[in-house]
């Protein structure tokens, strides 16, 4: 009976054991894997930051810098009237992409102006129509071409240009009347009419085809 209850104990003793290690084995499994989860954490908050850093390094790189504008500014105007003899300006200019233009058309018999501001394109810009709804009276026009100031302009274009249109050059440039750089201005004379005006001037006569 002694050896009995000695045998039982002994196995109670030996269970008890392995469960022991079972407990601590699920324990130490866990430790592992809590320890895997804040190493991948960390590593992909290291790798975070760092692509902060190389971001923040690149915006502060210096902008590449741009050549100056070295030409003598040109300008070619083809006004044309519609058949509401309102009126449309096509222009071709050497001025950088982005520059900003202010295209006025004047009636010069009674000084009346329409005006409009566009910006360079390709090479080029269009500016119109031109006049009231029933259409330019007949008489002579002139269409005047300016860049504005460079205080106004793109910073892409004062970078080729000056922040005071200092590299401007050519018998079109003069100095803004405001005092801020220079500015260019191209002048353009036409008549509009059915019949050819008598005129001294080599000027254009526009009529609605």
């Amino acid at each position: 009976m002694i050896r009995a209850l000695c045998a039982a104990c002994s196995l109670a003793i030996m269970l008890t054991g392995c469960g022991g290690e079972q407990e601590a084995d699920t324990q130490s499994t866990d430790i592992q894997s809590t320890e895997t989860q804040e190493t991948t954490a960390q590593s992909s908050t290291s790798e975070t930051r760092k692509a902060e850093a190389s971001t923040d390094a690149k915006s502060r790189e210096p902008a590449p810098e741009l050549a100056p504008f070295n030409e003598a500014v040109t300008f070619d105007l083809t006004p044309s009237l519609g058949s509401d003899r309102r009126l449309t300006v096509v222009g071709e200019t050497n001025l950088p992409g982005e520059t900003r233009l202010q295209v006025i058309v004047e009636r010069e018999l009674s000084g009346v102006r329409w005006r409009e501001r566009v910006a360079v394109a390709e090479g080029g810009f269009v500016a119109g129509p031109f006049g009231p709804g029933s259409g330019l009276p007949d008489g002579g026009y002139r269409v005047t071409v300016d860049v504005q100031e460079g205080s106004v302009q793109p910073a892409a274009v004062q970078g080729r240009l000056g922040e005071e249109n200092e590299h401007l050059s050519g018998p079109l440039v003069q100095q803004s009347p405001h005092g801020l750089g220079k500015v260019a201005r191209y002048r353009q004379r036409f008549l509009v009419g059915s019949e050819t005006r008598r005129t001294h001037d080599q000027v254009e006569v526009l009529r609605v085809e």
